[in-house]
Protein backbone atom coordinates (compact mmCIF):
# COMPACT_ATOMS: atom_id res chain seq x y z
CA UNK A 1 0.00 0.00 0.00
CA UNK A 2 3.00 2.36 0.04
CA UNK A 3 2.16 3.44 -3.51
CA UNK A 4 -0.92 5.22 -2.15
CA UNK A 5 1.10 7.35 0.29
CA UNK A 6 1.27 10.86 -1.10
CA UNK A 7 3.55 12.03 1.67
CA UNK A 8 3.66 15.61 2.89
CA UNK A 9 2.67 18.36 0.51
CA UNK A 10 2.20 21.86 1.99
CA UNK A 11 3.78 22.63 5.36
CA UNK A 12 3.36 25.69 7.57
CA UNK A 13 6.03 26.53 10.12
CA UNK A 14 4.96 29.20 12.59
CA UNK A 15 6.89 30.84 15.40
CA UNK A 16 5.83 33.20 18.16
CA UNK A 17 7.49 35.08 21.00
CA UNK A 18 6.62 37.96 23.29
CA UNK A 19 8.14 41.42 22.84
CA UNK A 20 11.09 42.48 24.99
CA UNK A 21 10.22 44.47 28.11
CA UNK A 22 10.07 48.27 27.79
CA UNK A 23 13.52 49.82 27.71
CA UNK A 24 15.21 46.64 26.37
CA UNK A 25 16.32 45.99 22.76
CA UNK A 26 13.80 44.19 20.55
CA UNK A 27 14.11 40.44 20.11
CA UNK A 28 14.13 39.38 16.44
CA UNK A 29 13.84 35.70 15.50
CA UNK A 30 13.96 34.59 11.86
CA UNK A 31 12.87 31.40 10.13
CA UNK A 32 15.40 30.05 7.62
CA UNK A 33 14.99 27.16 5.16
CA UNK A 34 17.79 25.51 3.19
CA UNK A 35 17.18 23.18 0.23
CA UNK A 36 19.68 20.44 -0.62
CA UNK A 37 20.15 18.58 -3.92
CA UNK A 38 19.63 14.83 -4.12
CA UNK A 39 23.25 14.27 -5.21
CA UNK A 40 24.64 16.00 -2.06
CA UNK A 41 21.92 16.13 0.64
CA UNK A 42 24.37 17.05 3.43
CA UNK A 43 26.63 19.41 1.50
CA UNK A 44 26.13 23.05 0.63
CA UNK A 45 22.51 24.16 0.23
CA UNK A 46 21.26 24.78 -3.31
CA UNK A 47 19.59 27.91 -1.92
CA UNK A 48 18.53 29.45 1.39
CA UNK A 49 15.23 31.23 2.05
CA UNK A 50 15.02 33.83 4.81
CA UNK A 51 13.59 37.31 5.41
CA UNK A 52 13.37 39.33 2.17
CA UNK A 53 13.77 36.22 -0.01
CA UNK A 54 11.89 33.25 -1.41
CA UNK A 55 12.88 30.14 -3.32
CA UNK A 56 13.62 30.63 -7.04
CA UNK A 57 10.58 28.52 -7.97
CA UNK A 58 8.26 30.07 -5.35
CA UNK A 59 7.79 26.83 -3.39
CA UNK A 60 9.24 28.17 -0.10
CA UNK A 61 8.28 31.62 1.14
CA UNK A 62 7.88 33.70 4.26
CA UNK A 63 4.25 34.74 4.84
CA UNK A 64 4.88 36.87 7.89
CA UNK A 65 8.05 38.45 9.27
CA UNK A 66 8.35 40.15 12.66
CA UNK A 67 11.31 42.11 13.98
CA UNK A 68 10.03 42.40 17.57
CA UNK A 69 7.44 39.71 18.43
CA UNK A 70 4.60 42.21 18.55
CA UNK A 71 1.34 41.00 17.10
CA UNK A 72 -1.38 38.48 17.67
CA UNK A 73 -0.75 34.76 17.44
CA UNK A 74 2.26 33.65 15.44
CA UNK A 75 4.75 36.38 14.54
CA UNK A 76 6.73 34.62 11.80
CA UNK A 77 5.24 32.10 9.35
CA UNK A 78 6.90 30.18 6.50
CA UNK A 79 5.24 27.92 3.93
CA UNK A 80 6.97 24.99 2.22
CA UNK A 81 5.15 23.60 -0.82
CA UNK A 82 7.04 20.31 -0.85
CA UNK A 83 4.63 18.76 -3.35
CA UNK A 84 5.79 21.29 -5.97
CA UNK A 85 9.52 21.07 -5.24
CA UNK A 86 11.56 19.71 -8.18
CA UNK A 87 12.79 16.10 -8.05
CA UNK A 88 16.42 17.29 -7.98
CA UNK A 89 15.91 18.30 -4.31
CA UNK A 90 15.88 15.60 -1.65
CA UNK A 91 16.11 17.50 1.60
CA UNK A 92 14.85 20.72 3.19
CA UNK A 93 16.11 21.82 6.62
CA UNK A 94 14.33 24.58 8.54
CA UNK A 95 15.88 26.57 11.36
CA UNK A 96 15.40 29.58 13.59
CA UNK A 97 18.06 32.27 14.04
CA UNK A 98 18.13 34.91 16.76
CA UNK A 99 19.38 38.21 15.35
CA UNK A 100 22.34 39.36 17.43
CA UNK A 101 21.93 43.12 17.08
CA UNK A 102 22.18 45.17 19.21
CA UNK A 103 22.99 42.53 21.87
CA UNK A 104 24.09 38.88 21.87
CA UNK A 105 21.20 36.55 22.71
CA UNK A 106 20.35 32.91 23.19
CA UNK A 107 16.95 31.23 23.49
CA UNK A 108 17.04 31.60 27.29
CA UNK A 109 16.55 35.36 26.81
CA UNK A 110 13.57 35.01 24.43
CA UNK A 111 10.29 35.55 26.26
CA UNK A 112 7.63 32.86 25.75
CA UNK A 113 8.87 31.39 22.44
CA UNK A 114 6.78 28.83 20.61
CA UNK A 115 6.98 26.80 17.42
CA UNK A 116 4.29 24.94 15.51
CA UNK A 117 4.76 22.79 12.42
CA UNK A 118 1.66 21.57 10.62
CA UNK A 119 0.26 20.27 7.38
CA UNK A 120 -3.26 21.58 6.92
CA UNK A 121 -4.92 21.16 10.31
CA UNK A 122 -2.62 18.34 11.40
CA UNK A 123 0.00 19.50 13.91
CA UNK A 124 3.26 17.64 13.28
CA UNK A 125 5.21 19.26 16.14
CA UNK A 126 5.13 21.98 18.78
CA UNK A 127 8.07 23.18 20.87
CA UNK A 128 9.17 25.96 23.24
CA UNK A 129 12.96 25.80 22.59
CA UNK A 130 13.51 24.59 26.17
CA UNK A 131 15.99 21.98 24.94
CA UNK A 132 18.30 24.56 23.32
CA UNK A 133 18.32 27.45 25.81
CA UNK A 134 22.04 28.24 25.31
CA UNK A 135 21.83 28.29 21.50
CA UNK A 136 21.84 31.32 19.19
CA UNK A 137 20.05 29.32 16.45
CA UNK A 138 18.45 25.90 16.05
CA UNK A 139 17.28 23.53 13.36
CA UNK A 140 13.61 22.75 13.97
CA UNK A 141 12.59 20.43 11.11
CA UNK A 142 13.97 18.25 8.36
CA UNK A 143 11.99 17.04 5.35
CA UNK A 144 13.48 14.26 3.20
CA UNK A 145 12.60 12.01 0.29
CA UNK A 146 14.20 9.28 -1.79
CA UNK A 147 14.20 10.12 -5.48
CA UNK A 148 10.79 11.40 -6.50
CA UNK A 149 9.11 9.54 -3.62
CA UNK A 150 6.95 11.11 -0.91
CA UNK A 151 8.30 13.72 1.50
CA UNK A 152 8.73 12.64 5.12
CA UNK A 153 9.13 14.75 8.24
CA UNK A 154 11.95 14.10 10.70
CA UNK A 155 11.42 15.88 13.98
CA UNK A 156 14.19 17.17 16.12
CA UNK A 157 15.37 20.37 17.68
CA UNK A 158 19.15 20.84 17.46
CA UNK A 159 20.86 23.90 18.90
CA UNK A 160 23.65 25.86 17.28
CA UNK A 161 25.95 27.84 19.55
CA UNK A 162 28.24 29.54 17.04
CA UNK A 163 28.00 32.77 15.11
CA UNK A 164 24.50 32.88 13.57
CA UNK A 165 26.01 34.10 10.28
CA UNK A 166 27.53 30.60 9.92
CA UNK A 167 24.25 28.83 10.68
CA UNK A 168 22.77 28.78 7.15
CA UNK A 169 25.99 27.28 5.78
CA UNK A 170 26.21 24.51 8.40
CA UNK A 171 22.59 23.79 9.39
CA UNK A 172 22.28 20.87 6.96
CA UNK A 173 25.54 19.12 7.85
CA UNK A 174 25.28 15.45 8.79
CA UNK A 175 24.89 14.99 12.54
CA UNK A 176 26.89 12.57 14.60
CA UNK A 177 24.78 10.06 16.57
Amino acid sequence: MDGLNKGLSKIEIAMRWDPSPAGHPSTDLDLVAATYPADDPHGDPAYVVHFDSRSPDGTIYLNRDSKDGQGFGYDEVMTLELGRLADRYARVVVGVVIQQRPAERTFVSVINPGLRIREGYTVLAEDDFGGVLGATAATVAEFVRDGSGPWEYRRGLHGFEGDPSDFARTMGAARRP
